[in-house]
């Protein structure tokens, strides 16, 4: 807290140091003073406790109550106390950010510290912090009345609500349809690039700078002129991925539908062999196909869902198979779609050009041949092929699916690989105090195979219609605080190629990327608005469902669908490779279980509004989503939660059998300290006036790294480097744990846990290391 000559600190400002540097005391005792004897430290711990209970307890901290010591796990080492992890909720407050600490009445902070002798056994100490109290808060009122502001003040400053609704009522869901339908009318016969040049335009036009087209040529998997077939050996029954039979007379022309189901990277070829059901391809399925026999080539009917593919492959591998048929299960889909005969497409692509693996496509890389990414033959099927290979009449046989044969098929696939260009739209919004600090848009405009689906043109309107918005308001004066890069990307259907390669090749992302916001599929369904946030943006999406929605949209108040899971499109670059905060808002059915977005089926250019043809679930996603661009980049502090990931890691280790004594106390140490970084750094920090801009911006750097700390080197194919992230709604572990158990195997689980325990180590250490930052202010006089 800053103290210029002549001014007098009011009681909070007085209060909030002397619990700062008794605070800091107790935090930083173990690494500045190793000197002191137990006894030391012991008393200067209970002074703490009662300096911060009493601080706590003043009518300024409204609802701010501490829990009771016995909400401690037994067992403990002496000295650390640890939650109680039953009661660990999201830290969500109808009040927005800093009100939670201490403006929010329904608020009770988890933030758990034993109850001190002092307080138990002494009164005096209570009359005598009275009195002071009560001195220092009239002596506070006398100079306040001769003062214009408070230098001391910790509130933060309020939002320009008007500002925020001017841009936000520009959005409307006719601007958005007028996007949509001129995107729709582009040719497609130069495929994206038609797409790519007219944002490029229509972004310039607006006033956005430097915006320009970045070009990669890539190794993309394409379908053959002949589409694959499935013929079942026995009764010589021939098959197209969409169950309708080959031609076997006169050759007739193949449909696009046809052309377009399949495996983009599979590896090509003829395979006979004996199909065998895996269900969804877990360990047990498995284990029972390999118990019923010994042969090589194995081929396995799965399905989508519960797992990313690209781990359940490198499962099927390992288990001896050479080939995969997979397809979505009906009873899988959220409601009743016509879906059962219609073939769809996937990739096996884990991300970016397979070229150019982990570095970027640009003049002069080494490029390597890679026709496949996997050793199976793989090929997507409709269900209702999947049911006529199976012999069974219905899906659901006295309640389970269990096969009545297992044929032998002989599946034929033809890919072929070709180098094609493709085209990223990249557009800044240049940042007045921070400009080197970017907040990254993005959404996308390829497609599979032209216009085979045109469904991305509703992220590219919404994003269209926002730079509108902010534009209007630039040209008036207004200017963020920070860099706004709004990127449209080519090539996301064949594994997110233009997000990668853009990223790889910009260094500066490394340091300067601050949070990554995504359009790649707003309206998908009808259903409710789902959110995907990380957990540092869980607090800030939640109060953006709350404030904007108003609980009015279907007449009822659910409580806002935020979670933190793993999520297709581009957001995985920046989510799992720089582990920098995302967020993403999007309207769709609410399916019974996760990953089925993997598959791509063939839509028409009316798909959107037949979904949403007034294009108020569209107008809703833009103004959700540009109110969380306008907080990321305009306020002083980063939007971003520290005590939410360490909530979000005690929620994973809560009641996790392979959960040690030490990884809990390290999650409730971590708990510790970020609550009171959240609470005596972020908040005052808020306040311009208050901190130092330089600062500040330490603070902020500090938020933007602290996930970066729960990256792994290498996580099993298809699962988030970021472990924060979770397989789906109802996970209650870390996903790296899950191979360890699915596998058995107690050495790969001591290495993952090895991996979590040293994740929160150095996320502590880069909270303390902030800590000390503030420690070193020029401006204290003591």
């Amino acid at each position: 807290v800053r103290e210029d000559m002549g001014s007098i600190p009011t009681q909070s400002v007085w209060n909030k140091k002397m619990a700062y540097r008794k605070v800091r005391a107790g935090l930083s005792g173990s690494m500045h003073s190793q000197g002191l004897d137990k006894e030391e430290i012991q008393t200067a711990s209970l002074e703490l406790e009662w300096d911060m209970e009493k601080e706590l307890e003043e009518p300024c901290a409204d609802g701010f109550q501490l829990e009771p010591a016995e909400n401690r796990i037994a067992g403990g080492s002496p000295g650390v106390a640890i939650p109680e992890l039953d009661h660990i909720e999201p830290s969500v407050s109808p009040h927005g950010r800093f009100e939670r600490l201490e403006e929010d009445p329904d608020y009770v902070t988890h933030f758990t510290r034993p109850i001190s002798k002092g307080q138990r056994n002494s009164v005096c100490p209570v009359v005598r912090y009275l009195l002071v109290g009560t001195a220092l808060f009239v002596l506070g009122l006398i100079v306040g009345r001769f003062t214009r502001s408070t230098p001391g003040s910790v509130s933060a400053p309020p939002a320009d609500t008007d500002f925020y609704q001017r841009v936000l009522s520009d959005i409307t869901a006719e601007k958005i349809r007028a996007h949509v339908r001129a995107l729709n009318s582009l040719s497609t016969e130069d495929g994206e690039l038609s797409r790519a040049l007219y944002l490029l335009r229509q972004w310039t036009e607006l006033g956005l700078t430097d915006v320009h087209l970045v070009n990669y040529s890539v190794l993309l998997s394409l379908p053959s002129s002949s589409p694959n077939t499935i013929t079942v050996k026995t009764s010589g029954q021939c098959f197209y991925p969409n169950r309708q039979p080959c031609h076997t007379g006169s050759p007739q022309p193949t449909s696009n539908n046809q052309l377009f189901s399949f495996a983009a990277y599979s590896a090509s070829g003829t395979l006979e062999g004996e199909m065998f059901d895996v269900q969804y391809g877990n360990i047990q399925d498995l284990s029972k196909a390999n118990a019923s026999t010994n042969g090589t080539n194995k081929i396995a009917l799965l399905k989508l869902g519960q797992a990313p593919l690209l781990y359940k492959l490198s499962l099927l591998v390992e288990a001896g198979f050479a080939g995969v048929l997979t397809y979505v299960d009906p009873c899988d889909l959220p409601r009743q779609e016509d879906l059962q005969s219609k073939a769809f497409s996937i990739t096996l692509n884990p991300g970016g050009d397979p070229s150019t693996p982990m570095y970027p496509s640009i003049a002069g890389s080494y490029r390597e041949l890679r026709a496949d990414l996997t050793s199976l033959l793989v090929q997507p099927i409709s269900a209702s092929l999947a049911r006529e290979l199976l012999s069974l009449p219905e899906f659901l046989k006295k309640g389970h699916c269990i096969p009545l044969a297992a044929p032998t098929i002989v599946l034929t696939i033809g890919t072929k690989t070709s180098y094609k260009t493709i085209h990223n739209v990249i557009g800044y919004l240049k940042g007045a105090t921070n400009p080197d600090r970017y907040v990254l848009v993005g959404g996308r405009h390829g497609s599979w195979l032209g216009d085979a689906m045109n469904e991305w043109s509703g992220g590219a309107a919404v994003m269209t219609q926002i730079i509108t918005s902010l534009t209007i308001q630039a040209r008036k004066g207004w200017q963020p605080d920070r860099t706004t890069v709004f990127c449209s990307w080519g090539g996301s259907e064949f594994g997110n190629i233009g997000s990668f390669e853009w990223g790889e090749n910009q260094v500066v992302l490394q340091s300067n990327a601050v949070a990554y916001i995504s359009l790649h599929h707003p309206v998908s369904g009808k259903g409710p608005l789902h959110s995907v946030a990380s957990p540092s943006l869980l607090q800030l999406v939640s109060d953006i469902h709350k404030k904007l929605l108003n609980c009015t949209r279907r007449g009822n108040c659910t409580g806002p669908n935020v979670n933190s899971v793993q999520t297709s499109g581009d957001v995985n670059f920046f989510a799992n490779h720089l582990a920098i905060p995302t967020a993403e808002f999007a309207f769709q059915e609410t399916s019974k279980t996760s990953f089925l977005s993997e598959a791509f089926f063939p839509d028409n250019s009316s798909v959107l509004e037949t979904l949403d043809p007034s294009f108020s679930l569209h107008e809703t996603v833009a103004k959700v989503t540009g109110a969380a661009i306008l907080r990321v980049v305009s306020d002083p502090v980063l939007p971003f939660y520290p005590l939410d990931i360490a909530l979000e890691i005690q929620n994973k280790l809560k009641g996790g059998e392979l959960s040690s004594e030490e990884l809990l106390q390290k999650a409730a140490s971590l708990r510790e300290s970020t609550a009171f970084f959240q609470s005596e750094m972020m908040r005052p920090a808020n306040d311009p006036k208050e901190r130092d801009p330089s600062h500040v911006r330490m603070l902020n750097d500090v938020l933007r790294d602290l996930e970066r700390s729960f990256t792994v080197p290498q996580p099993p194919p298809g699962l988030y480097r970021n472990i924060l992230y979770n397989l789906n709604v109802h996970a209650t572990e870390f996903s790296i744990l899950k191979d360890a158990q699915d596998m058995q195997r107690q050495d790969k689980m001591n290495q993952s846990l090895s991996q979590v325990l040293n994740a929160i180590n150095s996320a502590e250490r880069l909270i303390r290391s902030g800590l000390e930052l503030f420690e070193n202010d020029p401006t204290q006089t003591n």
